[in-house]
């Protein structure tokens, strides 16, 4: 019996998608639905991003979506690609390719019109199901179908040409079995395991994109234990030799009801050394803000009160300073729901109740703050009367 894609899937609604298709010739059997968006849609899961595969030249698919009055744009065309703008959002169109050369890192394509000949330069039996916008019928070349409901991430072909190939496959392997997989499959894990050493041959930005996705997977932690005990880290990140502080993260973000954070999962992964998440901050080309979140995590807790630390650091910082800390999981609870109050006292009011203007007024105004703060920010009423009392000390130690 031919495996569907639900009819009442979200995605085959979207507004423009259908005149997108069919200006595609989805009639004719020349588009069809490919990849994640397939993948996910079996499973139930919501996908965000749809993509579209063709026989059609790349200069061909422009010219049939301007004529049916949707904008395109050209966002990859030496690989085949162009972007048509939706009202829904924008769909990524393809043009069926094949490898000519690859150098794991790169590769040269040619287009052909063979829709297995496409499906098997994909990287895994999963990511290689195509779907018929008009029969809503699934296509599987390579055994997906199966593999998706075994739980099973399995390479398209033999493991280790497929990475040498393209070397963040070893990666892309990681991850999807964090998301998809339950018992690894032993042919692609080896295969991982004795290509570690071509992870150095990628950029930092590469694999820094690639371990963030993973993460936040479902099953990251154990996945991440997985990758230890297989040497995957040891050539570009030597530093992460064990997961027990991620696996304990992940239970208190759970217990806590605050989503994953890439960023905050990394700091678990590397010893509290500033100058050695630094550097590592560094090395993954992280952007000035994640790097400052690594550093400030290997910061100790000097235990103030949750909502002192969200006024004082921000929500993030503070989320990250309370789940990476061995504290009750309450105190990071009530981060939830919680707004900053912006510090009702100003120079000008410390100035109207009579101290003289100058760095005595900054001065009393850190001194009215770190009360109102330790007070768990108090009306106004009990405000003034904070700002009164340290005016009226520094008037009696001013005469």
């Amino acid at each position: 019996m031919d495996q569907l894609i639900s009819a009442d899937a979200a995605f085959l609604h979207r507004d423009g998608l259908s005149a997108l298709t069919e200006a595609l010739g989805a009639a004719r059997g020349e588009v069809r639905f490919v990849g994640g968006i397939v993948r996910d849609t079996l499973i139930g899961i919501d996908a965000a991003d749809v993509d579209l595969a063709t026989v059609h030249q790349p200069e061909d698919v422009i010219h049939a979506v301007k004529r049916a009055g949707i904008k395109v744009v050209p966002t990859g065309l030496a690989h085949g690609t162009v972007t048509a703008i939706l009202p829904s959002g924008p769909v990524e169109v393809t043009t069926l390719r094949r490898d000519v050369s690859t150098d794991g890192r790169h590769a040269i394509v040619a287009f052909t019109d063979d829709w297995r000949e496409d499906a098997a330069r994909r990287d895994f039996t999963i990511n290689a199901l195509y779907a018929d916008p008009v029969s809503l019928k699934v296509i599987d070349y390579f055994g997906g179908l199966d593999d998706l409901a075994a739980g099973r991430v399995r390479f398209i072909g033999d493991p280790l040409q497929r990475i040498a190939e393209d070397h963040l496959r070893i990666l892309r392997f990681f991850r999807f079995h964090a998301r998809f997989g339950d018992v690894p499959d032993a042919e692609g894990l080896a295969a991982c395991r004795d290509r570690a050493n071509d992870l150095m041959a990628l950029s930092r930005e590469r694999i820094a994109a690639e371990l963030l996705k993973l993460l936040v997977a479902k099953h990251a932690p154990r996945v991440v234990a997985l990758m230890i005990d297989s040497g995957i880290f040891r050539p570009v990140l030597p530093e992460i030799d064990t997961a027990d502080r991620l696996v304990a993260l992940a239970a208190r973000e759970a217990e806590a009801g605050i989503a994953p954070d890439p960023i905050r999962r990394l700091a678990a992964l590397l010893p509290r050394d500033a100058a050695l998440a630094e550097d590592v901050g560094a090395r993954l080309r992280l952007s000035n803000v994640d790097r400052r979140r690594l550093i400030a995590a290997t910061e100790p807790d000097a235990g103030d009160e949750a909502r002192a630390l969200h006024y004082r650091l921000g929500e993030t910082l503070a989320a990250d300073r309370l789940l990476l800390s061995d504290r009750p999981i309450d105190d990071a609870r009530a981060l939830t729901g919680f707004t900053t109050q912006n510090f009702p006292i100003k120079g000008g009011d410390l100035v109207a109740r009579g101290v003289g203007k100058g760095p005595d007024v900054a001065r009393l105004l850190r001194v009215v703050e770190s009360q109102w703060v330790a007070e768990g920010f108090p009306d106004a009423e009990r405000t003034n009367a904070i700002a009164d009392a340290a005016v009226a000390q520094w008037l009696v130690a001013s005469r």
